[in-house]
């Protein structure tokens, strides 16, 4: 029966994936190939040192703009940072190395193969020590609120 099964699963399979509803359910995102960059720099007024050119390939977007995610990649430099509290971030350094630095002046440091959270509410300094790449996932509830 298993070898049946298995034969008829497979016929089916085909048959449902081919249909019109398949065609327009969700499909996986990988990451094999790179969207079209978005460029950016800090705002003068959150400017600490630098003025470090920021790159970012969003693999994917939520319809509502509440989830993020991709990769993101910045040249050395820093600038203030202040998340709101319904806004928060997880990313794996790729490579090169960052320091992100609280407001009581608590400084942590990440290199490749490190990841962290930047939790709702976190201000403080993100520096960038050497040239940077990063896998991140954005989740902004402020955000799902407003759509």
């Amino acid at each position: 029966m298993r070898a049946r099964r298995g034969k008829l699963a497979d016929s089916q399979f085909r048959r449902i994936t081919d249909s019109p509803a398949a065609m327009t359910a969700p499909r996986l995102i990988d990451f094999k190939t790179e969207p079209a960059p978005s460029h950016d720099r800090p705002r003068p007024d959150r400017l600490v040192s630098g003025n470090p050119d920021r790159t970012t390939w969003t693999h994917y977007s939520a319809q509502h703009g509440d989830f993020d995610c991709g990769i993101w990649a910045c040249e050395p430099g820093a600038w203030r940072i202040a998340f709101p509290a319904g806004k928060e971030e997880f990313f794996h350094v790729i490579s090169g190395r960052i320091r992100i630095s609280d407001d009581r002046g608590h400084a942590s440091e990440f290199g490749p193969g490190d990841a962290c959270v930047i939790p709702g509410g976190f201000s403080g300094v993100f520096q960038v020590l050497d040239p940077v790449r990063k896998y991140f996932v954005v989740i902004d509830r402020d955000a799902a609120r407003q759509a």
